[in-house]
């Protein structure tokens, strides 16, 4: 964060350590009931919405690693954060390049899409190679110097390729279905917002990557990458700011309306404004422009809002049942 308040990291490792014991406990569940949760991913790999949603297992172990790297070293000890980031990393990489794969393939072969399917979950299978491709800098100056350190260097740029075209393809959709058949359903108006999910990761990991570049690459090709990320971070960032007022436009209406109930899909309106204050800090960060600095810290504030919301309802759901036991409605 371009400003740094006082029991802000202290603030982050306990979310850090929440989302881990989340991370431990999820794993512990599948392995105690394996089968019968492999039955329903079986369900849910068929589905032609739910299958999308298997991006999200990836980005966990991801984001979890990162978290543990920046915040963990405090608790655990920096050998340990490292150990343990490498696992998170490796193991989160290698699932998300296969829900790149496998979930756009079985669109493209099996499942049957309606001409106004496209909606933001579509997001979700392809954005995890960009979180890797984010944390993966992260790592850079704990990789061996040489070939292993290069070889780590140009995987993350070619995930952060091979993420940012999937997401551009898939952005152009969700813009067409919006012009061609108007607006989603309320229940689906938050995932709008996920759009953000990838262009604001994606300014994060250019600039990370170019942050990292020089330890790696020689100095013209190290200040390309900068210059590049800047370039390609401003510009993706400006669309970012338009994309984000259209979902805050449409949310509105939405709300206006009366028809914006709670369902998880609000979770959309949090992480993907994350990936933008974390882009506009790495812009401010390369750039000295206090409009990135001003726009990270007032999304910032707006995030931890929107979170705030999103998890007092979430676990008024979970408490009551409601969200358990959803109504035919939902």
């Amino acid at each position: 964060m371009p400003l740094q308040l006082p029991g802000l990291r202290g603030a982050a490792t306990v979310v850090w350590a929440l989302a881990a014991a989340a991370l431990v406990a999820v794993s512990v569940a599948w392995l105690a009931h394996r089968i019968r949760f492999a039955d329903t991913a079986r369900d849910h790999r068929e589905h032609p919405v739910m299958s999308q949603f298997f991006g999200a297992p990836p980005m966990a172990l991801l984001t979890v690693g990162g978290g543990t790297l920046l915040l963990g070293g405090d608790v655990l000890g920096m050998p340990a954060a490292v150990a343990i980031d490498w696992v998170l990393w490796t193991a989160g990489t290698a699932l998300g390049l296969l829900t790149a794969f496998a979930i756009p393939y079985r669109m493209f072969t099996r499942h049957q899409v309606a001409p106004d399917a496209a909606f933001g979950g579509w997001l979700m299978p392809v954005v995890p190679p960009m979180v890797s491709a984010t944390m993966g800098a992260l790592l850079i100056p704990h990789t061996p110097a040489g070939q292993p350190r290069l070889t780590m260097l140009v995987l993350c740029f070619a995930m952060f390729g091979l993420s940012l075209f999937a997401a551009l393809i898939i952005i152009a959709m969700i813009w067409s279905r919006l012009v061609h058949h108007g607006t989603p359903p309320a229940g689906m108006v938050p995932t709008l917002w996920i759009v953000l999910g990838p262009l604001g990761q994606s300014v994060t990991a250019a600039g990370l990557l170019a942050t990292a570049a020089p330890a790696v690459l020689p100095g013209s090709y190290a200040n390309g990458m900068l210059v590049f990320s800047v370039i390609f971070g401003i510009a993706t960032w400006g669309f970012a700011m338009l994309w984000l007022l259209l979902a805050l436009a449409v949310t509105v209406k939405t709300a206006r309306a009366g028809e914006l109930r709670f369902t998880l899909t609000w979770w959309g309106f949090t992480f993907p404004v994350g990936t933008c204050v974390t882009g506009s800090t790495v812009l401010y960060t390369h750039t000295g422009a206090d409009l990135f600095a001003i726009v990270a810290v007032t999304l910032f504030t707006t995030l931890v809002a929107a979170w705030a919301v999103v998890a007092t309802h979430t676990l008024r759901g979970i408490l009551t049942g409601a969200l358990l036991h959803p109504t035919p409605a939902t």
